[in-house]
């Protein structure tokens, strides 16, 4: 038996690690490098586009919870990430050329994985297969999949511009981390109050590019990558109290807090290159140039790469899919990745596991893997597969989707580590008993 998987992002590529890590052939089919998606580049698998932050890796946060489950269970992205791993503060950053050539290694490595290039323009209704083709569905596809599921949902999603570290004015910019947690991984651009409201008024102004089918951005935009420009619209303060908040920070030169901050984070081991942390958007290019200019310390910023927005797809789970990821009304179809509605980098991983792990415990005549409702897996694979969700939007780990400690806690950061403690332990208990 040969397993399909269409899509060698993260989640195609952690299903495809799965099954064959349990012996299962699989034929691993990518679109690249003969045909990419709009906002893909790089022929490499596991291709990260908006970001090269996996998030927070304590274990008492979602993400860091998440990643730890991920660990438990095999992942290759979290193996990856740590091995490509860039300075970040207390997140996991990774050199996105890097990561992507050793998953890219990893993949063509193993002995019952086969890589097919080429588009798949229509599912397969013989054996088993799993659609992990990402929220960038080819146009063919696409269609393929809407008449499968009696339609899809759709959505915006931005990129972040990314500069050279050499054309940073560090006269200006300083290196620090908030609260001086860590190492000093962090560009920190200051503003002062009047600095601050000149690039403000710029910003809100700026000038879109534009996007057919985009009337009103506010309800269609991810609020996971909604765009600086669009954040600005809502207030004064609002990116001032979101993506440039000062706190924790204080300038060297002056030894006070700014009125604001624009971070930015390591794009590469080398640090050579890096991103301008919350400031996804849909800028024309021009506008980005002129505007983030005026960002203390960009004056001469040299831009690699502008900040982009495309059109995302999800699929509506809550009545299309089962707890494993599988279609409902076909068994021998899964879906994994954001398309299932999962938000995030490794949200999507995570779901290419679970999809890989459910249909190889199938294959192989073995009961179904009961994950725990509080580890952020088994949470997250109830919220996508849940009936009673009316208006479907996409998910990511949060805290808030977990059952509340037993006892009640004060302190937020140990009322979450408990609840993460919990949930590992109870992952961990079934994944023992197997």
């Amino acid at each position: 038996m040969t397993v399909r998987v269409v899509g060698a992002g993260l989640a195609g590529c952690e299903a495809a690690w799965a099954l064959a890590n349990e012996g299962i052939e699989v034929r691993l089919y990518e679109m690249k490098p003969q045909k990419y998606s709009p906002a893909h580049h790089n022929p490499s698998f596991a291709e990260l586009v908006c970001s090269n932050s996996l998030k927070a890796q304590r274990i008492g946060s979602a993400a860091g919870m998440l990643k730890e489950e991920m660990r438990l269970l095999g992942s290759l992205v979290v193996d990856c990430a740590l091995k490509t791993s860039v300075a970040a503060g207390g997140a996991l950053a990774v050199d996105r050329d890097a990561f992507s050539a050793l998953v890219t290694e990893k993949i063509l490595a193993h002995e019952k994985i086969e890589v097919v290039h080429g588009e798949v323009t229509e599912i397969p209704d013989d054996g088993y297969t799993i659609v992990a083709t990402g929220p960038l569905t080819s146009d063919t596809l696409a269609k393929q999949i809407e008449a499968l599921c009696g339609g899809s949902l759709s959505f915006f999603d931005a990129a972040a511009p990314i500069v050279t570290f050499q054309s940073v004015d560090m006269e200006k910019a300083f290196f620090a981390a908030r609260y001086e947690r860590g190492d000093d991984d962090y560009i920190n651009c200051p503003f002062s109050k009047e600095e601050y409201e000149t690039f403000y008024e710029a910003l809100r102004t700026a000038e879109s590019a534009e996007l057919h089918a985009f009337d009103r951005p506010e309800k269609h935009v991810y609020e996971g990558c909604m765009p600086i420009e669009i954040m600005a619209k809502r207030g004064a303060d609002t990116i001032r109290y979101g993506p440039l908040k000062p706190v924790g920070l204080r300038d060297p030169r002056t030894g006070h807090r700014p009125w604001a901050v624009v971070q930015l984070r390591r794009e590469n081991r080398d640090g050579t290159l890096y991103n301008l942390v919350g400031f996804q958007t849909n800028l024309k290019f021009g506008e980005q140039k002129r505007v983030f200019s005026m960002i203390p310390g960009l004056e001469n910023a040299e831009f690699v790469r502008y900040g982009v927005m495309h059109r995302n797809t999800f699929i509506d789970s809550p009545r299309l899919l089962d707890r494993t990821f599988r279609l409902r009304k076909n068994g021998k179809i899964y879906f994994a990745g954001q398309i299932t509605g999962v938000e995030g980098y490794i949200e999507s991983a995570m779901s290419g596991i679970l999809a890989g792990k459910h249909l190889a415990r199938i294959l192989l005549g073995k009961p179904e893997l009961i994950l725990p409702r509080d580890c952020m897996c088994g949470a997250l694979s109830h919220y996508i597969s849940d009936e009673s969700v009316v208006d479907f939007q996409p998910m990511g780990c949060n805290m808030g989707i977990l059952p509340p400690a037993e006892t009640r806690i004060k302190d937020k950061q140990q009322r979450y580590l408990t609840v993460a403690e919990r949930g590992l332990l109870h992952l961990k208990t079934v994944l023992e008993s197997e």
